[in-house]
Formats: structure tokens, C-alpha cells, sequence
């Protein structure tokens, strides 16, 4: 008899079924997990963040203190130092923390806190967070840090394999980012926590934005994170890690020795080491923009699939900046902005207002996905009167060309990661949120919207000069068809398909482009 049709490899066959039925376990009821919240203001109002921060905010009640976070090495300095001057409490929130040098130093950081006193909450996305599971199982046996995974996987590794299963959950992330010392001082916005975030020196405003608070938002953001924290979606690491031993622990603090140690984290070292950020903010000397600042965040019941009523960022973005006017600004790496938003837009031309976006060419987006998402809609939105702009590939960024991998799935090292949008000249947001359906349906998000012309017209001026030398402009020409205006001083440049790309990766957007996986995107 023939045999054809039984199974050539059941060993394999039963891992898979195996896999398949681990993979499709929920996962379990958290039983026993630690309660604990920020502290008051009033109780930290002695610390030396507190003691510094209180003549500044009683000259300015009712307003928040804010400082654009716009060079990348500023921006790490900033939350080293940050760590270094509390006394009390560090409460963290990621979507990516890589156990790379930036990383890897921002953990030590914290575990010193740690050493000496401060109570440590940190809170991670458990999809950004490859390769750290020994090196967080180890310090959340200190005493004085607890870790917490948001939307965990059950297998570790790969993790893709759990969204053959639970995809409809796992695909849901927490994508806010937030670091708040004492609750009293807090740093929001675009950056993760890699060294791709934190390299690009003195580059561009727009490659990412961080905003540092103090004031009334600085409490309305540690209530969110408490929210976050207390969710049924937090883990504690010890109920999904395995669990590990001091001797665990000392190869963790060991490691981050090394790492500060080795001549590639030297521009960090020196970045610390030369920031006056923290003696400034002791000393009541960095220089603040005073402004009503609104803290907006999701309801972390959205990777439920729930939607509560006021519970989205989107629609309290909306409700907080009004109906423009006169002028929206928008900066997203990530941009796709639907049929219903080209309707918008082309709505607020008819109205004269104006309209300018500017977001990654695809030489510099590091999702081809997610470009193609964008391109279909590149001629609607000119044709209703949008200025579109596309940043040029910077001087040392990734290349998607090379590395497929990295053209599906994403680096998060795009030149382009800022995300804020300006309206009116008078208000701005700066924050987690991409204007795309995944941060409006999928995501949860976070970010401020501060109610300052001053910084506003920073934002708004740093556009204007911007994409005139590192952006294309991208335009109809008299036949209706796509063109890309390159600006070198004097020099113009025309291009009639999307510049510096390849046929191969101009032909994979275009096939991307069919796939019904927008909502996804």
C-alpha cells in the first residue's frame, strides 16, 4: 500500500502542534502583584528637584515649565542626569529599550538610583525589548526596582511565534515614552531608549523631539503612568521571567561597567560629563518657557480592544487644539493619513488654511510598508493643496537597501522620528503619537499639547529653514504626475521618481501598496 499520503516528518508535525497549543495558552491571572503609586508633590517637595522647581512654579501658577529636547545627545544627558539628581522615586515608560551602550548605561543609571534610595518603576513594552529578559529578571531583585512588561509574550523566543496565535492582542502596543524623577521633573516625546536615538548629534531638529516638563503636567503624567502601571495589561517581570540570583544581578552592574568603560560609549561619557543640564536645573538656572500644557494619553484599556468614552488620544488631541484657523504644521515619520484625512486637509485648504506636512522620503524611511501606505496618497494630497515635503536620507542614517529584514519590519532608525504638529502659530504638540491608523486605532499613546506661541513659532521657523536643505518638496508638474525638488543654495534639482532608491525597492512599495493592511500599518 502506498504510504504518500502520511506525514514525511511527524517529529516535526507534533513540535508544531506542541508549539502551537503552548503559544495558544492565555496568559495567566495576575494573583499577587504589589501595588504602589507615585508620590504626592507635596512629599517630594523637599528633594532637591522639589527644592529647586518650587520658586519657578509658584512664579507661574497654573503653568507648566518646558525645554525642546532637540540635540540627540542632550536628550540622553538629559535623563542620565535626570536619574542622578532624585532622591526619591524614577517612574519610566518605554515602547523600545535596546541592550545596547545608550541602553545599557540608562539601566545602570538607574539601578545607582536604586543603590541609593529611589524607589524604581519601570515599565516596558515587551516588544521592544530584545534581548534584555536575564539582564531585567536580574535587577528586579533589587529591593528598590520593580519591573513590569506591558502586553506580554508567554514564549520568550522567538516571540513571533506567539503572534501566530495571539495576534489580535499582541498586536496592540504601548508606544508611550516617558522618564519622571521625584514627580517633579519629566522627559516626553520621540525617542526610545537606543543608541539610533540617541547619535544623531547636532543633526536636524526634526530627526527627534523630546520635551522636558516641570509643574502642574509633571503630576497629571505620573497619575497616567500610575494608570498604566495598575492596568491589567502590566505584568510583573518575575511572573513571566525566569527568575535569576545575585550573582545574576552582578554580571548585570558588571556588564554596564564594561560598557562605560569601552571607547564606544565616550561621546556618551562626555555628554554627561559636559551637561550643565542638571546644575542648571538645581540651581533654578535653565531657562523655561512658561506655558498651559495639557498632558494627553490613551486609556491603556485600548490594547483591550476597548474604546472608552473620552479614553483616546486622538480625540482629545482634537478637542484640545481646536479648529484650525490659519496654519497646521505637521512633522511624522510615519504618515498615512487615510481617505478621511485628505478630506480633512483638503477641508482646511477650502477654508485658507494652510497646510504643510513633512515626513520621510523613502531613501530615509526605514519601514517600506508603512511608505507605501503613505504614497498612494502623496497626489490627493497635493491635488487638495497640501505642501508636502519628504527629509533626505542624513549622513550616517540606515539604509533599508541593503537589509530586507529591516525594509518589512522596521529599525526605528529612520532619519526622520519626531512627531508634533503646530497649529495656528499658537499652540503645539509633541509626543508618541504618528499620524497613521495605528497610533489612532491600534497603539496606545502619549504626548503634551503646550499652549505657546514662543515655542510654536520655534517649531514652525525650524520647518521653514529645514526643508529647504534637507528635504525634498514634492509636487504635480503640468502633466499631474510626481516631481521631487532637491535645494542646494542656488542649485535645483528635478526628479521624476523618488530619489535615491533603487528599481527593486520602488517596485516593493508599489506592490505593498495593493495589500489591503493599511489598518495595520
Amino acid at each position: 500500500m502506498s504510504n504518500w499520503h502520511r506525514p514525511r516528518f511527524p517529529g516535526m508535525v507534533t513540535v508544531l502542534i506542541a508549539v502551537l497549543v503552548m503559544t495558544g495558552c492565555a496568559l495567566s491571572r495576575m494573583t499577587d502583584r504589589n501595588e504602589s503609586r507615585s508620590l504626592p508633590a507635596n512629599q517630594t517637595a523637599d528633594t532637591r528637584l522639589g527644592r529647586a522647581i518650587a520658586p519657578l512654579a509658584d512664579a507661574h501658577p497654573g503653568e507648566s515649565g518646558v525645554v525642546l529636547l532637540e540635540n540627540a545627545h542632550d536628550a540622553f544627558a538629559a535623563r542620565a542626569l535626570l536619574a542622578e539628581g532624585a532622591d526619591a522615586t524614577l517612574d519610566v515608560q518605554y515602547y523600545i529599550w535596546q541592550y545596547d551602550i545608550t541602553g545599557t548605561m540608562l539601566l545602570d543609571v538607574l539601578y545607582r538610583a536604586a543603590e541609593r534610595g529611589v524607589r524604581v518603576r519601570l515599565l516596558l513594552d515587551d516588544n521592544g525589548i530584545s534581548g534584555l529578559d536575564e539582564a531585567l529578571a536580574a535587577l528586579d531583585t533589587h529591593p528598590n526596582i520593580e519591573i513590569r512588561l506591558f502586553n506580554p509574550f508567554v514564549v520568550r523566543s522567538p516571540k513571533w511565534i506567539g503572534y501566530v496565535t495571539s495576534f489580535q492582542r499582541l498586536n496592540h502596543r504601548m508606544h508611550n515614552k516617558s522618564f519622571t524623577a521625584d514627580n517633579q521633573a519629566a522627559i516626553i516625546g520621540g525617542r526610545n531608549v537606543a543608541d539610533e536615538y540617541f547619535g544623531a548629534g547636532q543633526g536636524a531638529l526634526f530627526a527627534d523631539l523630546d520635551v522636558l516638563a516641570i509643574g502642574p503636567v509633571v503630576h497629571e503624567l505620573s497619575d497616567d503612568f500610575d494608570r498604566y502601571w495598575s492596568s491589567v495589561s502590566a505584568y510583573p517581570v518575575a511572573t513571566i521571567l525566569p527568575e535569576a540570583g545575585e550573582e545574576d544581578l552582578a554580571r548585570v552592574v558588571e556588564t554596564a561597567k564594561n560598557c562605560s568603560a569601552s571607547s564606544a560609549a565616550s561621546k556618551y561619557i562626555c555628554a554627561i560629563e559636559d551637561s550643565k543640564f542638571l546644575n542648571n536645573l538645581l540651581a533654578g538656572n535653565l531657562e523655561f518657557t512658561w506655558a498651559p500644557v495639557s498632558m494627553i494619553s490613551d486609556d491603556p484599556a485600548k490594547v483591550l480592544g476597548k474604546k472608552p468614552k473620552n479614553g483616546l488620544l486622538s480625540r482629545q488631541m482634537a478637542e484640545a487644539m481646536g479648529s484650525p484657523e490659519r496654519s497646521v504644521t505637521l512633522v511624522s515619520p510615519y504618515f498615512i493619513p487615510t481617505k478621511t484625512g485628505v478630506e480633512i486637509f483638503r477641508d482646511l485648504e477650502r477654508k485658507g488654511v494652510q497646510v504643510r506636512v513633512l515626513t520621510n522620503s523613502l531613501e530615509a524611511n526605514d519601514v517600506a510598508m508603512v511608505h507605501a501606505g503613505y504614497a498612494k496618497y502623496r497626489k490627493p494630497l497635493l491635488e487638495a493643496g497640501v505642501q508636502l515635503f519628504e527629509l533626505r536620507k542624513l549622513p550616517g542614517s540606515e539604509s533599508v537597501e541593503g537589509d530586507l529584514q529591516k525594509s518589512l519590519m522596521g529599525s526605528s532608525s529612520s532619519s526622520l522620528h519626531a512627531k508634533t504638529f503646530a497649529i495656528d502659530g499658537k499652540s503645539l504638540f509633541v509626543g508618541s503619537f504618528n499620524f497613521d491608523p495605528r497610533s489612532v486605532h491600534i497603539n496606545t499613546e502619549l504626548g503634551f499639547v503646550i499652549e505657546s506661541p514662543e515655542l510654536t513659532q520655534v517649531v514652525e521657523n525650524h520647518f521653514e529653514e529645514q526643508v529647504q536643505v534637507t528635504a525634498y518638496e514634492v509636487v504635480l508638474d503640468s502633466a499631474g504626475d510626481l516631481q521631487w525638488i532637491e535645494r542646494n543654495g542656488e542649485e535645483e534639482i528635478r526628479y521624476s521618481h523618488d530619489p535615491g532608491t533603487g528599481l527593486i525597492k520602488r517596485m516593493l512599495v508599489s506592490f505593498f501598496s495593493f495589500l489591503p493592511i493599511e489598518h495595520l500599518l
